[in-house]
Formats: structure tokens, sequence, C-alpha cells
């Protein structure tokens, strides 16, 4: 899907061209909800702008990646019967997700700042 989209040139909002409506927390609290900017960054890794998506929102680069390898790892695993994809979720375990945790948080202080002028 994101392949389709064009990404905004704020940073965000690529969302509404789905027919969704403008994020909620910019416009009650006047800053960005915590994906903030992901559709943004996907259209921008779709498109194959990889520093793109990493400016739009760091979370969603790293998502947008992590989508791609799946996608892979998928369709080798219909061709081949191999057991990839379980191997790796038999060992990634919670440090994995602790640390997505804190990239999450991490590029919602960097959205933030970025849409309040500080950066």
């Amino acid at each position: 899907m994101a392949a389709w989209l064009d990404p905004s040139p704020n940073g965000h909002g690529t969302h509404t061209q789905l027919g969704m409506m403008p994020c909620g927390w910019v416009m009650h609290a006047g800053i960005p909800c915590p994906s903030c900017g992901m559709t943004t960054a996907f259209a921008h890794a779709a498109d194959g702008d990889m520093l793109g998506s990493l400016r739009a929102q760091p979370a969603g680069a790293v998502l947008a990646f992590f989508t791609a390898c799946v996608l892979v790892i998928s369709i080798w695993q219909a061709i081949s019967g191999a057991r990839l994809g379980g191997f790796w979720m038999d060992h990634l375990g919670k440090w994995f997700f602790i640390t997505f945790g804190v990239i999450v948080i991490m590029a919602w202080v960097y959205k933030i700042l970025e849409m309040k002028e500080m950066l």
C-alpha cells in the first residue's frame, strides 16, 4: 500500500491519503502521537528513500525495514518450506521488543522536537 502513497513533505500526514482523519494529537494537543510519521516513513521506504524514511519517523524506518525482511523470509518459506521465520521468533526474546520500544520512544521525542522546531 505504501508504494502507492506520495510521502508528505511535512514528515507526517500521509495517512490522510487513505481517507483517515488528520492526527487528533496534533490538532488538539499540538504534539505528534507516538506513531506520527510512520505512514510517511513507509511511503519513503517503499520508494527506496531510506534517508527520507529515517527523517520522517526513525522507528517507522526500522519497522519498514523489518517488514520488508519478513516479506522476503515469508516468500522464501513458501517456496522452500524452510522454517526461517520460526527460528528468528524463537530466538528474538524480550530484548528485541524492549529495544524496539526504546526506539519508538526515542523516535517520538524526535518527532516532538521536530514539530516544535527545536531541531
